[in-house]
């Protein structure tokens, strides 16, 4: 019986002792593992003996995890470009009121470098841009704001979009000068239209009542009322025509017909055709040609109608006595050609204007404070003008 017990313990011992050298040898292992993965996680072995299993199950959980994280990284990378490219301005704001991230555009119309960091408050610096930002943190709601810089000429718009995930918001900040703008220059055309239309539609009314009302028999007055009547048709019809002239333009419907063309002939040509115009407006029309001149290549009637236009527009606005000059000299790679008047001139602060649809400028000797008027001539010549690769 002793005997038995005796084998049973040293049995038992042996066991034990196995037991804990594998336990030994087994933990060995996994902290060699260990330190392998913190020395080169990229590198990780799958053959190590004994926990071969293990070793495979944490490669492939690596190789999964790496193959999730280059997909975010590429995510964000495009986002990323997305967002620097964006025209309109993305902020995002934290619960307190803390910029976390402003794209450039952002920055830009804010004109600030580093806006992460700061606050709203002051990022924006116009308290109805902030407070639309407020409304939105306290009523969860999405929140607009239109807002007028009048120091730096802008327009802009703010959405503010509550973030439900982290308590802050998005702000989106869009630049609506241009379309402001454009929407200020669709009113003042229509307006401005609808006036020219009117004095000569208002004229040729009270002419036709006239002669009805007996003038035609009028062997003096008869001939002349028509006379007028004539002259307010062909008026109407030029600016008909000006108009189809227009929209042929901005459309790109206008056919070039190119060819050689001497600048100075041309330009004889165009004060020609203004010059009695000229005389009758009691102003001195000149030319100031340089000699020996290049050939230009470029369709003569339109080029010619771009002169004409700008002649007519000089004559228009210079006082009785004064003088215009159209001058050409050459250039690089072509020729330069100039329009000069002793006229009202314009203001520095309205050159930017001139070349738009409906402007000209009016003397404020003309009329209180100075006007912009009705004009398609000069933006005809001009939209001509790079219509045939003129600067």
């Amino acid at each position: 019986m002793n005997s038995f017990l005796l084998s049973l313990v040293i049995v038992l011992f042996f066991v034990a002792a196995w037991f804990m050298w594998r336990y030994y040898d087994l933990k060995k292992r996994v902290d060699e593992y260990a330190r392998l993965a913190r020395i080169s996680p990229e590198r990780l072995p799958t053959d190590l003996k004994q926990i071969e299993n293990l070793s495979n199950a944490i490669a492939s959980l690596k190789t999964s995890f790496d193959l999730q994280l280059s997909t975010v990284n590429s995510e964000n990378a495009r986002l990323s470009t997305v967002l620097e490219q964006l025209t309109d301005g993305v902020i995002i704001v934290d619960a307190n009121g803390l910029i976390q991230f402003a794209n450039p555009a952002a920055q830009k119309l804010f004109e600030i470098s580093d806006a992460p960091g700061h606050s709203v408050t002051e990022v924006v610096r116009n308290h109805q841009l902030v407070d639309a930002w407020r409304r939105c943190q306290q009523t969860n709601e999405m929140q607009s704001e239109s807002v007028e810089l009048p120091m730096r000429r802008l327009f802009l718009q703010i959405i503010a979009i509550p973030d439900t995930h982290s308590s802050g918001s998005l702000l989106l900040v869009q630049d609506l000068t241009r379309v402001r703008r454009l929407e200020t220059v669709r009113r003042d055309f229509i307006s401005n239209v609808s006036h020219e239309l009117r004095t000569p539609l208002a004229s040729l009314k009270a002419l036709t009542e006239t002669l009805q009302n007996g003038a035609l028999a009028d062997p003096e007055a008869g001939p002349r009322f028509l006379s007028r009547i004539n002259t307010e048709v062909d008026a109407l019809t030029q600016m008909a025509q000006e108009l189809l002239d227009l929209s042929r333009i901005e459309s790109g419907q206008v056919e070039l017909i190119l060819a050689p063309l001497s600048p100075n002939t041309l330009v004889t040509s165009a004060v020609d055709r203004m010059r009695m115009q000229a005389e009758r407006a009691g102003l001195k029309l000149s030319i100031k040609c340089e000699d020996g001149l290049q050939n230009i290549c470029a369709d003569q009637s339109r080029l010619e109608q771009v002169l004409v236009n700008i002649i007519h527009n000089a004559v228009k606005f210079t006082k009785p006595g004064g003088e215009v000059s159209v001058e050409t000299e050459s250039s690089i790679g072509g020729a330069r050609f100039a329009v000069r008047d002793s006229g009202v001139g314009i203001p520095e602060e309205s050159l930017t204007r001139i070349f738009e649809k409906i402007l000209s400028w009016i003397d404020p000797a003309q009329v209180p404070h100075g006007l912009w008027a009705f004009d398609l001539k000069t933006y005809c010549g001009n939209s001509q003008w790079e219509n045939l690769g003129g600067e």
